[in-house]
């Protein structure tokens, strides 16, 4: 991957001047900037980012700017990232699976905050560390819908361990915290008001005030149509925290990733071939910068364009699209209605493209020469 130190007006002025055959990554910072306002002004607390979504340096350095000051991290990687643009930035490692190295790592980084959703999880950091200043956040998962995929299968105990793991991590010294994560693109605002109510019910059984109560991600992103209304989401929580903790709430986190990098940037293919029954082959696919896409299943924004930047109209049929790679999965999952008029050497450009591009794109076949380029607007 490479970045170029231009800065043009939009993708379709680069598109045009340049004609690059392989994808191309655009990013407005200033989109990025307005977004994180949008966070740090109407969330009632603390703004972290989920590094994982985007860790490219242009981000980090913008959301930065834009006055973030703590990163959800996940392996000692992110936290060598961060610390290279932030030493004083606040850490929370909320991957809950660690090994003992990378604990002893993040702790001789200066992390100080740790997820944890197994005993044997909570043992190990007993183990590590002096618990004297150290949270340990107690992570639970609820079977609530509304999201596109459930995290539930993987991280979170169920509220009666939950309760124990509570005790045990008050007990040891430990800072109490909770949190939960409601599942990727969650558009049910309510998803968060029923976590919230669970976190109160785990902190009155097992007779602890948790200091935090850090509300994960999930928050949707922008796809086809209007950008979803945060402050509405920002509501819920509020009413559900005042609801659930009326005398002593906790101190709020949020760890937004794709909401908070998705409309900053788009994601230009081009066609390198139409076969004879009219399936299109790309420069890219999901080995590199569509790799979402058989797991996410949304409305997609996207616009067909010649080489010179025109739009391609007319009649518009659902269309087969494969990426480069000698593999036949390497398919996108649902056709996409796509112009009759479209032509070998042509563009799709993919809008709301900021989460899992940068970091997720492979060199699988000898592709995955992916550029970022700076526009001014997308």
């Amino acid at each position: 991957m490479n970045t170029s130190a231009e800065i043009w007006d939009s993708p379709v002025a680069y598109l045009m001047a340049r004609q690059p055959d392989h994808p191309v990554h655009f990013f407005d910072p200033a989109a990025l900037q307005t977004q994180a306002a949008r966070f740090r002004d109407g969330f009632a607390g603390m703004v972290t980012f989920a590094v994982k979504a985007n860790p490219a340096l242009s981000v980090i350095r913008n959301l930065l700017q834009a006055g973030v000051r703590g990163f959800d991290v996940a392996s000692p990687n992110e936290i060598r990232l961060v610390q290279s643009l932030a030493p004083h930035a606040a850490l929370h490692y909320n991957n809950p699976v660690r090994s003992k190295s990378e604990i002893r790592f993040a702790l001789s980084a200066g992390v100080r905050s740790f997820s944890v959703d197994s005993f044997g999880g909570l043992a190990k950091l007993r183990a590590l560390c002096n618990p004297e200043g150290v949270e340990v956040s107690v992570r639970f998962k609820l079977p609530v819908t509304g999201a596109v995929y459930d995290f539930g299968a993987k991280f979170g105990a169920v509220p009666d361990k939950a309760v124990g793991l509570l005790q045990q991590a008050q007990r040891a010294g430990f800072t109490p915290s909770l949190t939960f994560h409601p599942g990727t693109q969650c558009e049910d605002a309510q998803a968060w008001a029923s976590y919230i109510r669970a976190a109160a019910d785990i902190a009155r059984r097992a007779n602890v005030a948790p200091a935090r109560l850090n509300v994960g991600g999930g928050f949707p992103a922008p796809q086809a149509g209007a950008a979803p209304d945060l402050a509405a989401f920002f509501r819920v929580i509020d009413g559900a925290l005042a609801g659930a903790f009326p005398d002593t709430p906790p101190a709020l986190v949020c760890e937004p990733g794709r909401a908070m990098v998705a409309q900053a940037f788009a994601h230009a293919v081009r066609v390198k071939d139409i076969g004879d029954d009219g399936q299109i082959y790309l420069n890219d696919g999901i080995y590199g910068g569509l790799s979402e896409f058989p797991n996410l299943s949304v409305a997609r924004h996207y616009q067909a364009l010649s080489p010179e930047g025109a739009p391609r109209t007319g009649p518009c049929r659902p269309t087969t699209l494969f990426g480069p790679t000698c593999d036949s999965i390497d398919v996108l999952p649902e056709k996409l209605p796509l112009p009759d008029s479209l032509r070998e050497d042509d563009y799709i450009l993919f809008r709301n493209m900021g989460a899992y591009v940068h970091g997720v794109t492979t060199d699988f076949n000898g592709y995955g020469d992916l550029e970022t380029v700076t526009v001014l607007s997308l």
